[in-house]
């Protein structure tokens, strides 16, 4: 064999095995971000952006080499059931997780586990937050995790479920601990899933951030201080009021917070970069749900008004993903198991309710797709949010809250993206509200959709408070 047929021979050689070879995937997700909460989207707004001096050059780096998803939205508006949908790809009636504190169940099922067979090494790093579970993470290899919410500095880190100290930082710590299992495992096909502490309360960013913004103001929205219909109550006033202000005080913390995401997601990218990985690697950037900002006088998420439904979704695949492409069909947060284990080779179980991107990722236009889904915040003990359901096309809005009929909302999105105008008894949306019906009834149905016994049930009218009253005697 002459010395140019040899090098045609390996070269084509080469080119095989990286067609072979399995597609890592990293899934980087955050506490509470909203889905404004990036430059990119800032800069997209224009004047319409509320936080127009938010800079994340990182972030920014990703949605320009990747796609970035502009109708993003979870299922469940609250941080551990977000979490459990992640990694079972399920709504949290089925997969056991309502609320913030209920473990999440052994032998559930797990993306992480499911990709094993296909000989995928999986890791879980940072915040889990399944009420105090404690303990190596269901369904992974291996996981340096911490338990509950958690602290911002110095916080204990259970390492395969053995605690050990840590010094800093927590993202920073946590970060760390997710590149050494990227370094570790280079050469196999890997998950690795990192999930940040920022932005969520009590909004600490590190040092280095603690000035970024100083004196920073938001611009105001149509919806600013306007109360939720099931709300007397709210963080701008006994019963909130329109503002006529253009711009107010925001949360400062949240937002430098965000700018220590931007560097640990810089640190991951490079690194990356320098092991020649970033080919293979599906990298996702997401968070955990939205959070209101004043937005119908509202702090905190939860309830189905957009800004706490839609998050952001950054996606970075350079085999098979055209850079700097903008997405606007429906995703969710229940699609990334279904996506990983299709673009691995596997099948996606049919308990699962989310859909494999694949199609989006490749640019189909043609492929059908979802233009719909259903939304369900189950009731927390202790949180004033009423139990709220609701389903959401690319165009309108239904909300209902179960047991106040009284509350039903319908919002004509295209004409009112901000949820001013409540249609729900307007004789000339009449025919709109009988669609949101049928499609609320349908999408209920496709996810046999259910209040479990496990959810939280809320107290009787008064008894609530009376509890609460009652428990701060009890601790005086």
């Amino acid at each position: 064999m002459n010395k140019l047929a040899l090098l045609l021979l390996v070269g084509f050689a080469s080119l095989a095995k990286a067609a072979d070879r399995k597609p890592n995937f990293v899934y980087v997700f955050t506490d509470d971000q909203r889905w404004d909460a990036l430059g990119v989207v800032q800069k997209e707004q224009g004047e319409k952006g509320r936080f127009p001096w938010l800079k994340t050059p990182n972030l920014d780096r990703l949605a320009a080499e990747g796609v970035r998803f502009r109708n993003a939205f979870v299922v469940n508006s609250l941080c551990a059931p977000s979490r459990a949908s992640l990694v079972t790809g399920q709504y949290g009636h089925v997969n056991g997780v309502t609320n913030n504190h209920t473990p999440h169940p052994e032998g559930n099922l797990s993306v992480a586990a499911l990709l094993r067979p296909a000989g995928y090494v999986s890791g879980y790093f940072g915040k889990w937050h399944h009420g105090n579970q404690s303990g190596k993470r269901p369904g992974f290899d291996t996981s340096a995790s911490f338990v509950g919410q958690g602290v911002y500095f110095d916080c204990p880190i259970e390492v395969d479920g053995v605690k050990t100290p840590s010094q800093g930082f927590v993202d920073d710590v946590t970060t760390e601990y997710a590149s050494n299992f990227i370094k570790a495992n280079k050469d196999k096909p890997f998950l690795m899933i990192l999930g940040l502490k920022t932005c969520h309360g009590p909004f600490t960013p590190p040092p280095r951030n603690a000035k970024d913004y100083e004196g920073a103001l938001a611009r105001t929205t149509p919806n600013y201080g306007l109360p939720a219909i099931y709300a007397k109550t709210g963080p701008n006033g006994a019963k909130g009021k329109a503002t006529d202000a253009k711009e107010v005080p925001t949360n400062l913390g949240m937002f430098r917070g965000i700018n220590s995401v931007d560097d640990n997601v810089g640190k991951l990218l490079r690194l990356l970069d320098e092991l020649k990985l970033a080919d293979d690697t599906v990298f996702v950037f997401s968070s955990d749900n939205g959070y209101y900002l004043g937005e119908h006088n509202l702090g905190d998420k939860r309830t189905a008004y957009d800004e706490s439904l839609r998050i952001p979704m950054l996606l970075r695949y350079p085999r098979a993903a055209k850079a700097g492409r903008t997405e606007d069909r429906m995703v969710l947060n229940i699609d990334p198991a279904a996506t990983f284990l299709d673009l691995a080779g596997l099948p996606v179980p049919a308990a699962m309710h989310g859909r494999s991107w694949k199609p989006l990722i490749e640019g189909k236009t043609e492929a059908a797709w979802r233009d719909s889904y259903f939304y369900c915040y189950f009731y927390e003990k202790g949180f004033n949010a009423p139990l709220t359901t609701a389903v959401r096309t690319s165009e309108a809005k239904l909300i209902k809250y179960p047991g106040h009929d009284e509350w039903t909302e319908v919002f004509d999105l295209k004409a009112d993206p901000y949820e001013i105008k409540n249609l729900a008894q307007d004789p000339a949306y009449a025919d709109l509200r009988k669609k949101l019906e049928a499609e609320y009834d349908r999408q209920a149905k496709a996810v046999d959709f259910r209040i479990p016994e496990y959810a939280d049930k809320p107290a009787a009218d008064g008894q609530e408070g009376a509890k609460k009253k009652a428990g701060k005697k009890k601790a005086k």
